[in-house]
């Protein structure tokens, strides 16, 4: 109910007006995303596929009834020789023809099945077939988010970049004002006076092709969440604070989407097994039927006795059972594949399981990392803005020249973007911290 509150009030605000700017959380971007995205549409479309199957099994197991009828014209009857002894003729044979030139019969019958193996355990496979639908929607909400949450980190980082660079063309424009007042009343020389300018242009192309940066991982988070392409969107820095996480215990990858989903497929792979091993078992069932025939030298529908038409009826109930004896080991041969199918898939579920532990270790390494470089990294561009003022001050007051000022300036935009790109691989660890601990929905609860 919150998912739906929540996805009603994006979808509110983007429709209001496309060129808007809109404020766009990460907890938005991952709601809109699975409602919208093809990907997940599609799962559920899996699930609704899943419960047809349901049915369609469940109907084998019911009474099948169906009508029938025939019109049948005999232009040439067959005839039988038989004793003429029951016909007062002893010794003599008689050629009779048997039967009428039309019949018609019309009727109803069915047949339930009352004990067949390969029904059973059909039942029982498409209800797991559900549950590997509905694991597989959960697995692909997964990877959406996980999708959505690293291009909206990405296009974060980008635009801090760009807000970096506005600062240093800011700064840089400034001290190019300075030189050229300067440089205007014979006190600096044009080549300082050219190094600025040749600096601005340089941050501008650079400036340029951030834009163009943002604008393409812009539009890739917009496809991930299935976003119309003219929206503007825009991400509070409050999205990239640094939060604690729980790194002291291993997580239970046995619970994980990607490992249920397997154990959900082998459990699928030993019903096939048990299918197949019910052609070993006897079947049984019930048949009924009710039918009339029509008789006659005219053709039978709405004809009476009186033109030689006679219609009567007549119905029959009985058992069928079918025991299976030999088959060519064609049986047997099948069963083994089956139980080769069922061994791959616990090779799958041991590299599958190693896999996971090791996600998990690595994300847990990269968070210890990126935290330690983010403390550094913000030191070092605290330090490099102190370092800028200074070199600022002492170059308006001739104490140091413009190539120090200049240097001061790109290690600053160096120290920015350090920092930033390590909060970036900081939340990137943290999306697959929160993923290999199978917690990547609780994103969607911020």
């Amino acid at each position: 109910m919150r998912r739906t509150i929540i996805l009603m009030t994006v979808l509110l605000s983007l429709s209001i007006n496309a060129q808007e700017i809109k404020s766009l959380t990460l907890q938005d971007a991952i709601v809109y995303a699975l409602e919208n995205k093809a990907d997940a549409k599609k799962a559920r479309l899996q699930i609704e596929k899943g419960e047809y199957e349901i049915q369609e099994v469940r109907s084998r197991a019911l009474p099948q009834i169906s009508a029938n009828g025939s019109l049948n014209y005999n232009p040439i009857l067959q005839t039988t020789v038989i004793d003429g002894a029951g016909f007062g003729a002893p010794g003599n044979t008689i050629q009779a023809a048997f039967g009428q030139k039309w019949n018609s019969t019309a009727g109803i019958s069915l047949n339930q099945a009352l004990y067949d193996q390969a029904v059973f355990v059909g039942l029982k496979a498409a209800k797991s077939t559900r549950e590997f639908y509905q694991i597989n929607a959960q697995l692909t909400e997964e990877q959406v988010i996980e999708r959505v949450a690293n291009a909206y980190y990405q296009v974060y980082v980008t635009r801090q970049n760009l807000t970096v660079l506005d600062n240093n063309l800011k700064n840089t424009t400034k001290v190019k004002d300075i030189i050229k007042g300067q440089y205007d009343n014979g006190l600096a020389k044009k080549i300082d006076l050219d190094r600025t300018m040749v600096r601005i242009s340089n941050i501008n192309t650079l400036r340029q092709q951030t834009i163009n940066a943002v604008t393409l991982q812009e539009n890739a988070l917009k496809f991930f969440m299935g976003l119309p392409m003219d929206t503007r969107i825009s991400i509070p820095e409050t999205e990239f604070e640094i939060t604690p996480n729980a790194l002291s215990l291993t997580p239970d990858t046995t619970i994980r989407t990607e490992y249920l989903l397997l154990k959900k497929n082998e459990q699928l792979l030993e019903y096939q097994k048990k299918s197949i091993e019910a052609a070993y078992y006897p079947s049984l069932s019930l048949t009924g039927g009710y039918n009339f025939i029509g008789q006659g030298p005219e053709m039978p529908w709405f004809r009476k006795p009186s033109d030689g038409v006679y219609w009567s009826d007549f119905a029959s109930i009985g058992l069928n059972l079918r025991i299976p004896i030999f088959s060519g080991f064609g049986t047997r041969s099948r069963v083994s594949q089956a139980d080769n199918k069922l061994a791959s898939i616990k090779v799958d579920l041991e590299e599958t399981k190693l896999s996971l532990d090791l996600q998990y270790t690595n994300a847990k390494t990269q968070i210890e990392n990126s935290i330690v470089s983010i403390n550094n990294q913000k030191e070092n561009a605290k330090l490099a803005q102190e370092v800028l003022t200074n070199t600022n001050n002492n170059y308006i007051q001739g104490l140091a020249s413009l190539t120090d000022l200049l240097e001061a300036e790109s290690e600053l935009v160096v120290a920015q973007n350090n920092y930033t790109t390590a909060l970036l691989d900081y939340k990137l660890a943290e999306i697959q911290l929160i993923k290999a601990k199978g917690e990547l929905k609780t994103l969607t609860n911020k």
